[in-house]
């Protein structure tokens, strides 16, 4: 039987991710993974779509051309081609995780992998053939899936998930898209961008929930410019699938609506992969779908542990890495802080994007915080204006007792790149006199931030 150091479940962003550092802090580490390197995020979910979302993107710049002076013949979009383009640049990024296995000598074992009492993981292979391997440590990284609704069931065709909306070969000439979280507006601004007739249904009363109220209000208002039709504190009910597209069930607050659609995109969030691990035999506690574990990943039971979307906290690829490293240099006896969950940014790459961290206004008042609230509109920046993008603005949170910064939002064009200032800051303690102090770069986007902090404090120079 082999043995190792530690085993991984799951080769996602958590999962390989802490194989790579089992390895540098020297142990002799298996990664078990049935379908390909790199998990969800890589083959199917971050990198696939952001490389449909630049084509989106591509196309839209070709249709306002004139707007900057250049004159192009008719842009036409070929899903076909977008798809093929994106499903090239997820290949080969699992080709890479795959070249970062071999330079750590950190061994691939093919198959599903279950836990076993005593230090032992099962390996079944496509034959249905088992395999039994030794681990002094075993951490489970099997991450999530497209939730289900009762009322929508997948068919694969007209009912879809994330999965199968990101390999369509023929683009829906109407999408209906239920659930407004990341997931849902990429896909309803890719759709929208390329020129399908977009409604979202939202089940809250206002889209991407998660955000500053603000923040919501700015993208539906941009998502309605654009074209699309909302319907937030809905329910879709039921779907026909009978005929030749769908037609929906909506349950609106002013009454029951019919929504005719060729795709309905099912995003109403994600189900941990909890099924078959063997974590009752195991005797693995967990709730609700998350396993439950201490802030350095352990269960309960020695030598097993869990990161990612399995556990609780926020389902995103950069919490699972997070925490596959913090979980490993604990194991390996180093002393690693837990991770500081307030301070995790969370981006959604529709045009505009989103970025946000920490509090929003709303959550730190209720958390009983006095506050000083900053806002600076790209409108009044000379690089947005330049650059086409003059759509919304950053907006930023600090205690008026103390300046400690509480928390950012931001929506506009390349803020996904702009909120780690706001992480890397508060990490450091920064307060929002420092951030007035710190010269920002002229003309760019990111000084809509230190803007937003001097507006905070009455200090605000261009509104």
């Amino acid at each position: 039987m082999s043995k190792y150091d530690l085993i991984v479940i799951g080769s996602g962003p958590g999962g390989y991710v802490a194989a790579i550092r089992a390895s540098q802090l020297g142990m002799k580490v298996g990664v078990v993974e049935k379908a390909e390197l790199g998990g969800i995020c890589l083959n199917w979910g971050c990198i696939p779509t952001k490389a449909l979302l630049k084509s989106a993107n591509v196309f839209e710049y070709i249709k306002h051309a004139k707007d900057y002076g250049v004159t192009v013949g008719e842009a036409k979009a070929d899903i076909k081609d977008m798809v093929k383009r994106s499903r090239d640049v997820a290949a080969g990024m699992s080709k890479g995780i795959q070249f970062l296995f071999k330079k750590n000598k950190i061994d691939h074992i093919v198959g599903f992998g279950k836990v076993k009492k005593g230090g032992k993981v099962e390996v079944t292979d496509a034959e249905g053939k088992k395999t039994d391997y030794e681990a002094k440590h075993t951490i489970i990284a099997t991450g999530g899936r497209s939730r289900e609704l009762p009322s929508m069931k997948f068919d694969g065709k007209k009912i879809i998930g994330y999965r199968e909306a990101m390999v369509l070969q023929e683009q829906p000439k109407k999408l209906l898209v239920v659930g407004s979280g990341a997931i849902g507006v990429e896909f309803a601004y890719f759709y929208n961008a390329i020129g399908t007739e977009v409604t979202i249904v939202e089940f809250m009363p206002r889209i991407v929930p998660v955000e500053d109220e603000e923040i919501s209000k700015q993208l539906e208002k941009s998502f309605k410019k654009s074209g699309m039709t909302i319907h937030t504190s809905s329910e879709v009910t039921g779907v026909d699938t009978s005929g030749k597209g769908c037609v929906a069930t909506v349950k609106t607050p002013t009454g029951e609506i019919k929504i005719e659609a060729d795709v309905v995109l099912s995003a109403a969030g994600v189900v941990t992969n909890l099924e078959g691990i063997g974590l009752e035999e195991a005797g693995v506690k967990h709730e609700k779908g998350k396993i439950i574990v201490d802030d350095y990943y352990k269960t309960n039971v020695p030598g097993i542990y869990a990161i990612g979307d399995v556990v609780k906290g926020p389902a995103l690829a950069h919490v699972a890495s997070a925490e596959g490293i913090i979980c490993v240099e604990k194991i390996a006896g180093q002393n690693p802080h837990p991770l500081n969950y307030n301070n995790i940014p969370g981006c959604t790459y529709s045009s505009p994007e989103i970025a946000s961290v920490g509090y929003t206004e709303e959550a730190a008042k209720k958390a009983g915080y006095e506050v000083k609230v900053g806002k600076f509109p790209f409108t009044a920046s000379g690089k947005a204006k330049a650059g086409g993008a003059p759509d919304g603005f950053v907006k930023v949170i600090f205690d008026a007792k103390y300046g400690e910064w509480l928390g950012a939002h931001m929506i506009g064009a390349n803020v996904t790149e702009m909120i780690a200032e706001v992480v890397v800051a508060r990490n450091l303690e920064t307060t929002g006199h420092e951030i007035v102090k710190s010269v920002h770069p002229h003309p760019t986007m990111s000084e809509a931030i230190m803007e937003a902090a001097a507006a905070a404090y009455g200090e605000v120079i261009h509104l």
